[in-house]
């Protein structure tokens, strides 16, 4: 019997490092987002911009910089923007996306005190991601404080790797304290395997690379539709080259740094926000503005880029023991044909074949007729999964408990 959950509608929170997606979705049904907007530049000057499912402005509303508590008036004017566009309905509940889990939190969870405590014990894992993610939770605590809340972890996807995949080659004691692999872009994987398993339910079954590509990127290797490797380790350092951060790197070039009078300050903030297609081409960590440009250090950069990619396809390859499907998303995925025609050039040596003209056109399908391997353009939505968990949350609560 379906447990039905309150009427009304779930509000989806994805904060990233200075902006805060959201998104709106009746909760009683999982169909398409009903809005959806970001309040961009939020500890600065933000902005808060909301469209509706057509696309057409629901609001618009932008707050001085400098302005004391931005953050706090932003959240506040967009739990008021909700009420408004939902009417009657209102909120029932709040799903945020938790770039880390640790070790324990896999499943979705109610927020509860316990929970937040077990949360903040995981901030020196993600020092830079963590409190982002953690801040719009207490915003919406004080304010809404008895507005159920529930957490959706980046990392849970991954949970279903392999030891082997997720071990490192160190002593025993530090994996026991938590340093291994864990992977991210979790919710962005679901989607796409669930996409799959709806759209194309015999590749959904198969061996599947998906390329999470954007400013940050990562690539995730899928056996029916489960995580058995990704690029992305013990932090969201790792892998490929992204828009400022370095991907993987030996660990001596840190220790070099470190002997070189670097402090362990400077050496975060180069590796995160001074690296990869930034760090290398010296203009510009979008991929965009490198593909424009004519400096060659631009096309060193996208070089690497599309080199990283295709080489660390062939390692999941290998993990996967062959590829029956390679699916581009984010929003270099999804909206850069030269990125994905350079790394399906170089992955020629498996059989892949692309339609230069339906890449050209970001189509569905990008695959030359004679292509050994499936490859797909497919929009990740990483929002509509947090609402169909934080769905399945709330109508745990609603089932009748057991005597």
């Amino acid at each position: 019997m379906d447990i039905a959950v309150p009427t009304g509608s779930i509000l989806t929170l994805n904060a990233g490092s200075s902006s805060l997606k959201f998104a709106l979705f009746n909760a009683g049904t999982d169909s398409p987002a009903t809005a959806r907007g970001e309040i961009a530049d939020l500890y600065a000057a933000p902005r808060l911009l909301a469209r509706d499912a057509k696309g057409a402005v629901l609001a618009d509303r932008s707050w001085p910089a400098g302005k004391p508590d931005a953050f706090a008036t932003a959240l506040d004017a967009l739990l008021a923007f909700a009420d408004s566009h939902l009417d009657q309905a209102g909120l029932v509940a709040v799903g945020h996306r938790i770039v880390h889990g640790g070790q324990h939190h896999v499943e979705p969870a109610l927020v509860t005190s316990d929970i937040l405590r077990s949360l903040e014990t995981l901030i020196p894992l993600d020092p830079l991601h963590m409190p982002r993610c953690m801040a719009p939770i207490h915003a919406v605590a004080a304010s809404r404080p008895t507005l159920p809340q529930i957490a959706c972890f980046d990392t849970g996807f991954h949970a279903t790797m392999p030891s082997e995949a997720w071990r490192f080659g160190l002593p025993r004691a530090l994996e026991e304290a938590g340093v291994r692999r864990y992977g991210f872009h979790g919710l962005s994987y679901e989607s796409i395997a669930a996409r799959l398993a709806r759209d194309v339910p015999v590749l959904a079954q198969g061996r599947v690379v998906v390329a999470h590509l954007g400013s940050g990127a990562s690539l995730c290797a899928q056996k029916c539709g489960r995580s058995i490797a990704t690029t992305m380790g013990f932090s969201t350092l790792d892998g490929l080259p992204m828009a400022t951060r370095c991907g993987s790197l030996d660990p001596g070039v840190i220790l070099y740094l470190g002997r070189q009078g670097r402090s362990f300050a400077e050496i975060e903030e180069t590796l995160y926000r001074h690296s990869g297609l930034l760090g290398v081409s010296c203009i510009s960590g979008d991929i965009r503005a490198l593909l424009a440009s004519p400096d060659p250090r631009a096309a060193e950069a996208v070089d690497l880029f599309a080199y990283r990619i295709a080489v660390e396809t062939g390692a999941l390859v290998s993990a996967l023991a062959g590829l029956d499907g390679l699916v581009f998303t984010a929003g270099i995925g999804e909206h850069a044909p030269a990125i994905r025609s350079a790394v399906c050039a170089r992955l020629a040596w498996l059989g892949l074949r692309i339609d230069e003209g339906a890449n050209a056109a970001n189509a569905g399908r990008i695959c030359a007729s004679d292509s050994a391997v499936a490859v797909l353009v497919i929009p990740t939505d990483e929002e509509a999964v947090i609402a169909r968990h934080t769905r399945t949350v709330l109508r745990g609560r609603a089932a009748p408990q057991a005597a």
